[in-house]
């Protein structure tokens, strides 16, 4: 892999979890010299690493120094023997949840306990990390050793399993490996086989049932409750430290999972499911107005507390339509007849911007839905201040 980023980068090195875990155990627990750390951190910075290929139990790596020519450089790490790897997978498989997590490509953090449970350590160790270049500096590590041992932690980012491998297991390997215990762990025990127990019926093919003519009674589908819930699991496991989730977040996105989907189930909508990012934004944002919560949720979003208020209003009082017209541009209106409709709700002195006619601290909008949005101005900010209208007349007479 390409190490290089720009010379002279000043970039921390670890943007995931396991990246960070890396240099973590680097800089504190493999005990390597840390003003050699310190000069070949400084040398991955300025993209001295060329090439880094990571294997079993070794990483090899060309690094460009001061010569013409670059140097070649290993970092082994003490690859797990056949039986500590069945010690590691037989801790690993007894976890439906992390199997679930490997199968599905992921590397849950919590690996590591479970590596730590076999009596074993995933991260590098006091002693474990073994360097070697061919540079005339004997100090261990050189500078170009230190180098790569830092952008190892850049391979982690892009695939975390690359640990695995470099404890020697491939990550089909260990997959298959997984999957071979846990369909052996779904097998009849060896003593009930040899008993003569009846085997499961395995059923009737849908096609046989329905050649021969019977049919059973279709079962009626649930009623849905008469409002969404709040998944109770989800109020009872707290994520893993490790993880980086905060427990009231995991909450809040599965309450409104949960409400979306009682939509569906209702016929109240459609769940939120052709709402655009922006639209789905101001949907959230609207259920927790006037809560700390938007503030949290606009940070999140990279957008300002006050423009995204704005937005939940205008989702809150006229949803879609109201939103359209709350955060697009003044525009060009072919129907003149609507807009003097507009013009003389609002009296002689009204000014008209494309869609919009502004009085004094009312504002009249043209939707392109046809409808009629008010908007007066709060802090010198335009707000939806009501539902809309076909009439704009009636929106100024609502008290």
């Amino acid at each position: 892999m390409p190490a290089a980023k720009g010379a002279g980068a000043r970039r921390a090195f670890g943007a995931t979890w396991w990246g960070k875990a890396w240099v973590e155990a680097l800089e504190h627990r493999a005990r390597l010299d840390p003003g050699r750390l310190a000069r070949g951190r400084s040398y991955a910075r300025r993209g001295s690493v060329l090439e880094l290929t990571v294997g079993p139990g070794k990483v090899q790596a060309i690094v460009q120094g001061s010569r013409v020519l670059p140097y070649e450089v290993s970092v082994g790490i003490r690859a797990f023997s056949d039986g500590e790897w069945d010690a590691v997978l037989k801790v690993v498989s007894a976890q439906i949840g992390r199997v679930a997590a490997l199968l599905d490509g992921e590397l849950p953090p919590e690996v590591v306990d479970d590596v730590q449970a076999a009596g074993l350590e995933l991260l590098p160790a006091a002693g474990e990390i073994r360097t070697a270049c061919n540079c005339p500096d004997f100090a261990v590590p050189c500078k170009h050793s230190a180098a790569v041992c830092y952008l190892i932690a850049e391979a982690l980012d892009e695939d975390p399993f690359a640990l695995l491998l470099l404890r020697g297991r491939l990550r089909d390997e260990l997959l298959a490996a997984l999957r071979s215990r846990r369909s052996a762990a779904g097998e009849p025990r060896s003593s009930e086989a040899a008993a003569g127990l009846k085997a499961r019926p395995v059923g009737v093919p849908a096609r046989a049932a329905f050649a021969s003519g019977v049919q059973g009674v279709v079962p009626v589908p649930p009623r849905p409750l008469g409002q969404a819930g709040v998944p109770t699991a989800v109020l009872v496991l707290e994520p893993p430290r490790s993880s980086g989730i905060e427990g009231r977040d995991l909450v809040a996105l599965a309450t409104d999972a949960a409400r979306r989907a009682w939509e569906l189930a209702t016929g109240d909508g459609d769940g939120g499911l052709g709402l655009t990012v922006e639209q789905d934004l101001a949907r959230r944002a609207a259920g927790v107005l006037g809560t700390s919560a938007l503030a949290d949720l606009a940070h999140r979003a990279g957008v300002s507390a006050r423009r995204l208020t704005g937005w939940a209003i205008a989702w809150r009082e006229g949803g879609p339509g109201g939103l359209a017209v709350a955060t697009s541009d003044p525009e060009s209106v072919p129907e003149t007849a609507l807009m003097e409709e507009g013009v003389a709700a609002l009296g002689a002195g009204a000014r008209v911007e494309g869609n919009r006619v502004t009085a004094e601290r009312r504002q009249l909008r043209l939707g392109a839905d046809g409808l009629w949005y008010l908007f007066t101005e709060q802090f010198n900010d335009w707000m939806l201040s009501g539902p809309p209208s076909p009439d704009p007349a009636e929106l100024l007479d609502r008290p």
